[in-house]
């Protein structure tokens, strides 16, 4: 049997916990890794080796957070995502709630897609897919 959404939330809190050095009341679904935890690039690779290690899966560089999207000059212009950049990373991040940011692509706002929910949906996708094999 799978893990439930809360039980998901629960680890994926702990990792962040452990990752961040953050409070556990700060790890909220719509805190972002950046902004809300601090979290700097270094740490995206200890999250996702946390997340490997907590729920048993393998995360594919770049799977969880994409990195080579915005290198792409077709995918952005004058500091906004084009329409073809934005498809592009709604493909690779179904996990991400985009509808803030559709309203406005600024580059510069691409961090506030990595939500504690968006690392919640990524990890129960990955499980159920897990499960489903």
């Amino acid at each position: 049997m799978g893990l439930s959404r809360d039980e998901v939330m629960g680890r994926v809190e702990e990792v962040l916990v452990d990752a961040l050095g953050v409070d556990p009341e700060e790890v909220t679904q719509s805190a972002t890794l950046t902004e809300d935890l601090g979290a700097e690039s270094i740490d995206f690779l200890d999250i996702v080796f946390r997340l490997e290690k907590t729920f048993e899966i393998k995360i594919s560089k770049g799977e969880l957070f994409p990195d080579d999207i915005l290198s792409n000059p077709d995918n952005v212009v004058d500091g906004k995502m084009t329409a073809e950049g934005l498809a592009s990373l709604k493909s690779s991040m179904p996990h991400a709630d985009f509808s803030e940011f559709e309203a406005n692509p600024d580059v510069s706002k691409v961090s506030d897609l990595f939500t504690v929910n968006t690392i919640v949906n990524y990890v129960e996708n990955k499980l159920n897919t897990a499960n489903a094999a």
